[in-house]
Parts: structure tokens; C-alpha cells; sequence
């Protein structure tokens, strides 16, 4: 399917018209709600800035424009809150970049809550209002980014920390004392 017929498939719930009425396509107004549903499609099209590709098949699209397609048709749904799994996952630093501004934007000018899954911690402190921390699927941290950041439990967890090395100053080492 093409990039249009994809985010047109995330619009079929908001869709009034059934199969009778559909068929009835001049009488019933249905060619009214599709024109509707296209209009929001194209600001959907522009705000993802995907014009370029609109008519291309999505299958065939470089993997940060696939991703692109796969967050254009749940932008489709009209939620209130949407859930993104890694949507930066396997992306080179410039598409991340891209990705993060949809997503801050998303919030901000659609309005709608982003919860995301994400491993990239740099991503996650720069555009998150609130991070939950889990470790082993029990949770550690929560709260605002920096806070989150400074916790102990959370620096031992992903960033690891290092053994101390306790040396008694009279000890020499072995190869020392051989000498």
C-alpha cells in the first residue's frame, strides 16, 4: 500500500459511512466524510513532512521514513495518549533527531501524551517531561529527567559503577617484594 493508503487505514475507525451507505457513495455523504478524512491524511502528510513520498509504496521506504509511516498512521487514530516502542530504535543520529522533534511537537501542538519505551538515554533525558526507570522489569527511579539521572540506583544500573580497591599501604606486592 502506498504511504497515503496507510494513513487513510488508521482513519477506517473514525469512518461513518457502512458498506450500505458507502455504496450510496453521492447520496449519502460518504464522499463529504472522505474528503474530511483526507484533509486531516494531509495535515497528518505535512506535519511528518512526507510529501515527498506519499504515493510510494511504504514497504520500500528507507527505515527512518517507515517509521515515520508507522507513527503518521497511529497519529491517524486521533488518540489522546500514544504508546511508542523504541521509536528510535535502529536509527542513524540525524533520523533520531527528526524523530524527537515529531514526538516533542506531537505533544505539544496535537496535544496528545507520548509514553515511550526507549534505550537511548540521551533521547530520553532531552525530550522527556517525567522517566520511570526499570531494572529487570522492577522499577528504581521515577520523576523529572535530572532527578531521575542523579539517582544512585539508576547510575549502578546502567551506567555501572566501578569496585572500589581497598589497599592496605604497608601490603607490597608480591612482584615488588621480590626484588
Amino acid at each position: 500500500m502506498s504511504v497515503l493508503d496507510n494513513i487513510m487505514v488508521g482513519r477506517h475507525h473514525l469512518l461513518k459511512n457502512n458498506f450500505l451507505t458507502g455504496s450510496l457513495y453521492w447520496l449519502t455523504g460518504a464522499r463529504t466524510e472522505e474528503l474530511a478524512h483526507r484533509r486531516k491524511v494531509e495535515e497528518i502528510i505535512d506535519f511528518l513532512d512526507l510529501q515527498s513520498v506519499r504515493k510510494a509504496t511504504a514497504g520500500t521506504l528507507p527505515y527512518g521514513l517507515r517509521k515515520r509511516v508507522e507513527l503518521a498512521r497511529a497519529m491517524a487514530l486521533e488518540p489522546n495518549l500514544i504508546l511508542l516502542d523504541e521509536p528510535m530504535a535502529g536509527m542513524n543520529f540525524e533520523e533520531k533527531e527528526d524523530m524527537a522533534r515529531y514526538i516533542v511537537d506531537l505533544n505539544e501542538e496535537f496535544g496528545m501524551a507520548v509514553m515511550m519505551i526507549e534505550h537511548d538515554m540521551g533521547v530520553v533525558m532531552d525530550i522527556s517531561h517525567r522517566v520511570m526507570v526499570l531494572d529487570f522489569g522492577r522499577k528504581i527511579a521515577e520523576g523529572d529527567p535530572a532527578a531521575v539521572l542523579a539517582d544512585p540506583h539508576v547510575k549502578r544500573a546502567y551506567l555501572g559503577e566501578e569496585d572500589e580497591v581497598l589497599v592496605d599501604p604497608d601490603d607490597t606486592p608480591a612482584a615488588e617484594s621480590a626484588a
